[in-house]
């Protein structure tokens, strides 16, 4: 048969496996059954040679067609690495082999209004070492220990400061001596890595105590500020503006900063500077600010608090704690903020030549670092008063003229409710016969309650919030648009802002509920109402006008490096309140008062403290004594505006928990007035005499060799 095992070659491998198996098969010969299934060997399975045929262009072609598709391929992805991502191709080449590192920056300047430097940059000179070189050569840190003073363990942990980026030279000694300096450039081939960097860090030439919480500080960016400003092109080493002014005008004060293209191998190693552009100066920020006034505004207020905590209060017999407080003075004409001071306050240099975490955290306790003069929060008091006047004579609901009979303790008309019944004035005596004028003059707390009761039992004709209505149209229960960061918002207690109090704060503020007392509190400045000291300049800066509220402002305009105005900043008006003679005159009348009748409030502080003629520079103002928690001294406010004529000043001083508003804040307005009628305040000027430079900084590379 053919294929059959027996036609195979007698000398084949399967011959000599097959034979043996066959020999040795007990059904060799015998017939095989009819249901016998025939065997299946491996002839079966496999053709044998004769029946293979020889096809070796096939294989050629499926060898060839394979080859041919991998060259297809390989001209495919040469083409788009050639033509189609050609550019993209050579950056990805040139940053194998190129890293480019910052030059930062020197900040802009700030001035005052006269062109006098509040904030200056002082060149320093910094050693940096590579850490790719440091990790090359252990022993250069030994030698940059020896040389410097500094002990290995600080360069490790410098070089370890994940602040810098890792292709920029980790600083390792701000502000290097001279010799120092010289010495490694002497020898750059003993300091392998090691570069010299002439770094611009703030400096202030008054002393960095004055107006502190106006210009703010600088400091090292966080990875959050670096996430919220996503197109300026910060880095981990960048410094930021952080607070005051220096953070308001970030975008202008920064500047632009270099760049460096240092060429490095494979290892990351620098082997030179390839090119270098040049950092470009930030722009100079002129203030509103008199250095003059704002230095003297610092010495009345801290003062005046040193003296308060000494002076025993004569009617409760305590030291008034005096916690904190803040002094503001304003042009009512523009809105421009003339000095602005907060206590207590801090060194800016300290933030310079380094802050350690106890002083840090104990300034931060003390609320050093707050601006109070736009984050503050006190009850306002009487100084309230000039705003429920306004709404009095608006709505016509008593006449200004009106006599009423101040007994020193007023009872609400038809209440039941016992001792909640009376309201008191602070002097038992009362006032006697008065009118809106006097009651001004003499501050009487009478006067106001019966106001508070007449616009809520006639809501039904003036409706519920007319005297909140008129607080909000002075812009009390707002924002003033300040540019400061983190300005706090006043508010002015009534129904609605009780009912949002109580939402965010039940235990703080039980009732929801809105009765007649609560109007009659409101109505001369207690209850919840909380107003920033910024907010009330603003409303007596409006009234002191004639009725035209403007923006606060403490920067007047921002000059580049050669001293062209980038921006100036012009009066911007917020809103208006009607204030015709009928309204005004009358609250002038009581407001003048105050400092000109013997019988005025601020009549005796004023008399004693100016030196100046009352009758040639008229001050008109109103004190404030607000009542605080149970056991606490009240808050201490006056705010005055002059010459009464023509305003060209408004002065406001609030002392927290200092006592009477006569006795711990009308002395700093007087003083504050002292120096204005002394130094008059001159006009902005926008072309400083001073050299502001181009350029920053300048890198100094020293080639290494890896």
């Amino acid at each position: 048969m053919k294929g059959s095992w027996r036609d195979r070659p007698t000398g084949s491998w399967f011959s000599r496996i097959w034979r043996p198996w066959v020999s040795l098969n007990p059904f060799r010969g015998r017939g095989r059954s009819i249901n016998e299934s025939k065997p299946v060997g491996i002839r079966d399975l496999v053709a044998s040679p004769e029946e293979v045929r020889i096809r070796p262009e096939r294989r050629w072609r499926v060898i060839g067609g394979f080859f041919l598709l991998l060259f297809l391929i390989l001209v495919g992805r040469l083409f788009t690495l050639q033509v189609l991502d050609y550019k993209s191709s050579v950056q990805a080449v040139d940053s194998n082999s190129l890293r480019v590192t910052t030059i930062p920056a020197s900040r802009g300047l700030v001035l005052d209004r006269t062109g006098k430097p509040l904030v200056t940059n002082v060149t320093t000179t910094e050693i940096r070492l590579s850490r790719a070189e440091a990790a090359l050569y252990p022993p250069i840190k030994g030698a940059l220990a020896s040389l410097t003073g500094l002990s290995v363990k600080q360069i490790n942990s410098d070089l370890n400061n994940l602040q810098y980026d890792p292709y920029q030279p980790a600083p390792i000694l701000s502000n290097a001596p001279a010799k120092e300096v010289e010495f490694i450039k002497l020898h750059p081939s003993e300091f392998p890595g090691v570069s010299v960097l002439d770094v611009s860090t703030r400096s202030y030439p008054n002393g960095g105590n004055i107006g502190a919480q106006i210009l703010g500080y600088v400091g090292p960016i966080t990875e959050k500020e670096i996430r919220a400003n996503p197109g300026r092109h910060y880095q981990t080493d960048s410094t930021i503006g952080k607070t005051g002014i220096e953070a308001f005008y970030e975008q202008y004060l920064r500047g632009h900063d270099g760049t460096s293209t240092l060429e490095v191998n494979a290892f990351g190693n620098i082997l030179g500077s390839v090119h270098t552009t040049a950092p470009t100066v930030g722009d100079s920020v002129v203030l509103n600010i008199d250095t003059g006034l704002q230095k003297a505004l610092d010495g009345y207020l801290s003062s005046d608090i040193v003296k308060v905590r000494q002076t025993k209060d004569p009617t409760t017999g305590k030291y008034p704690p005096a916690i904190n407080g803040a002094a503001i003075v304003m042009d009512p004409n523009t809105g421009d903020v003339l000095a602005m001071s907060s206590y207590p306050s801090f060194n800016l240099n300290s933030f310079v030549n380094g802050l350690s975490n106890n002083v840090f955290h104990q300034l931060l306790g003390e609320g050093a670092f707050n601006n109070y003069a736009i984050q503050g929060l006190y009850t306002p008091g009487s100084t309230f008063k000039m705003i429920t006047a306004t709404a009095e004579l608006q709505t016509g609901v008593l006449p200004a003229d009106k006599y009423v009979d101040d007994t020193g303790s007023f009872k609400v008309p038809n209440c039941l409710q016992g001792h909640q019944c009376f309201f008191h004035d602070d002097e038992s005596a009362g006032a006697g016969q008065i009118n809106l004028p006097l009651a001004l003059t003499v501050s009487s707390d009478y006067y106001f309650y019966n106001l508070g009761y007449l616009f809520w039992a006639q809501q039904a004709k003036y409706g519920q919030t007319p005297i909140q209505n008129v607080a909000s149209e002075y812009g009390l229960d707002n924002y003033t648009n300040i540019d400061l960061p983190n300005e706090t918002e006043g508010r002015v207690d009534s129904p609605t802002v009780r009912k949002i109090l109580h939402a965010e704060a039940p235990k703080a503020f039980p009732n929801v509920s809105w009765y007649t007392g609560d109007n009659i509190e409101m109505a001369f400045g207690q209850g919840s109402t909380a107003l920033t000291p910024i907010a009330l300049a603003n409303a007596y800066a409006t009234f002191a006008n004639g009725g035209t509220r403007y923006e606060p402002e403490v920067a007047a305009a921002v000059i580049n490096a050669h001293n062209k105005v980038v921006v100036r900043y012009q009066p911007r008006v917020l809103g208006h309140v009607n204030l015709p003679p009928a309204v005004r005159d009358p609250i002038l009348q009581g407001l003048e008062g105050v400092v000109e009748n013997p019988r005025g409030t601020a009549y005796s502080t004023f008399h004693s403290i100016v030196n100046f003629s009352l009758s040639s520079f008229p001050i008109a103002g109103k004190t404030g004594t607000a009542s605080n928690q149970a056991h606490e001294e009240p808050n201490s406010w006056f705010v005055g505006f002059g010459p009464v004529a023509h305003p060209r000043y408004v002065v406001l001083c609030v002392v927290a928990q200092g006592g009477y508003g006569a006795d711990a804040a009308a002395p700093v307005v007087a003083e504050a007035f002292n120096y204005l009628v002394a130094h008059p305040i001159k006009p902005v000027s926008l072309k400083p005499q001073l050299s502001i430079p181009s350029t920053a900084t300048t890198l100094k590379t020293t080639k290494t060799t890896g």
